[in-house]
């Protein structure tokens, strides 16, 4: 026993003491830091502050985030999540332009950006985020009016050594965005996925903002209460004969009303019946389902619809999907349905004997691999989705955490 010497952290490898130190949030990293020389070195790796989740952190300030960019965040930082000072009673300049541009400069490899009930009205635009970002998240932020437009372009490079004639400019990489029309964007924006969730402030002209997006490829609305049928369909990708005008490269869509009760008016998917050219994928949920539903014909490039957190009937699910031949899946995710009354006429509808007989022998199987007939766990109603493959016999079919209303009748 007295040969016996205890071990302490000093005899671990410094691979061993970094995979520790990952299972510690940012504020106890911080902590960590002032232990030691060692461990304030182990603290300052890149590889601990690859995903920097401030969210859960009620106390930080715009001096707490200096600090954080000047001692920690580096090369190594893909994803940042912030908490904003929106909703809380001290208030403040939070995000600052100083502290974005800084922060621009020394995180070159930041994708991600999620900002949660921050308050962005002190920022003039969203240029100031960082140019290498492709994913922006808000959610219940505020939002200048302004905040998604891109500033005018300026004067392409050896405009004044060319006597101010923009004709004598050669493009250095054809058609590449504005590099292929000989100009240089100023904004730099990158950004492929935009998500609003909850921000009451998105109107349809941040809407309209975003068609000089040129690399914005999925928008997500939930609970946007300002964004009507018409701004929708003002932006929706149509051919004009000169050229596709609108959110063009756009290819997946969701849009979703679930936290505000009494919202009959705007319907914002309505506008989805001007038609969308290039829309792939769909996401409809709440009360935007049903008139989503009667406007998805119109969708002539939609191959994937996502129905969520809604109630339907099954006479409404057939009716809608008689017209989707071209769909290749189909989800449903918490969604409540609705008994049927008698059962539905799906044959006669355009389809022939031999497309019948096979949807039926599909659907008997409940979809299954092994052609069983067991159904599956998830299927609440076995009827729908017999009657969903005999319409839609190349579509694949998606239960999640579905359920049936029973009435106390």
């Amino acid at each position: 026993m007295d040969d016996f010497k205890p071990c302490n952290l000093d005899y671990f490898p410094e691979n061993v003491l970094i995979d520790i130190l990952s299972y510690l949030g940012v504020r106890e990293l911080v902590r960590a830091g002032r232990v030691c020389k060692r461990w304030r070195r182990l603290v300052k790796d890149q590889r601990l502050w690859r995903l920097v989740d401030l969210t859960a952190w009620k106390g930080v300030t715009s001096r707490i985030l200096w600090v954080l960019l000047r001692q920690f965040l580096g090369c190594g930082l893909r994803c940042l999540r912030l908490r904003g000072l929106l909703l809380s009673a001290r208030g403040g300049v939070f995000l600052s332009e100083s502290w974005l541009k800084a922060l621009s400069a020394k995180c070159p490899r930041l994708r991600k950006l999620y900002l949660l009930h921050a308050d962005l009205r002190g920022l003039p635009s969203c240029q100031l985020l960082p140019p290498t970002l492709q994913v922006l998240e808000l959610r219940g932020c505020e939002l200048p009016p302004d905040f998604f437009n891109q500033s005018l372009l300026s004067e392409p490079a050896g405009l004044e050594e060319n006597g101010g004639n923009a004709s004598n400019v050669v493009p250095q990489q054809q058609g590449r965005g504005w590099a292929g029309k000989g100009l240089v964007s100023p904004s730099g924006i990158a950004i492929e996925r935009l998500v609003l969730n909850n921000v009451p402030s998105f109107t349809d002209l941040h809407l309209q903002s975003l068609a000089s997006w040129e690399r914005l490829n999925r928008l997500e609305l939930r609970d946007t209460f300002r964004v009507t049928a018409s701004g929708l369909r003002s932006c929706a990708a149509r051919d004009t004969g000169s050229g596709v005008e609108g959110l063009s490269r756009l290819k997946f869509l969701e849009i979703g009303i679930t936290g505000r009760q009494g919202y009959q008016l705007q319907m914002a998917s309505l506008g989805l019946g001007a038609g969308w050219l290039g829309l792939q994928e769909l996401s409809l949920g709440g009360k935007e389902v049903g008139p989503g539903l009667l406007c998805a014909s119109r969708l002539k490039d939609l191959q994937c619809l996502c129905l969520w957190n809604c109630t339907l009937s099954e006479m409404q699910v057939l009716r809608s999907c008689r017209v989707l031949r071209e769909l290749r899946k189909l989800e449903f995710s918490e969604v409540f349905f609705q008994p049927r009354q008698c059962p539905p006429e799906v044959q006669g509808e355009g389809a022939s004997e031999e497309e019948r007989d096979n949807g039926e022998a599909e659907g008997s199987s409940g979809g299954d691999d092994d052609g069983n007939k067991k159904l599956d766990v998830n299927d609440p109603i076995p009827s729908l989705r017999r009657s969903l493959t005999t319409l839609l016999p190349r579509c694949m079919l998606v239960f999640t955490n579905c359920s049936v209303q029973i009435n106390s009748d």
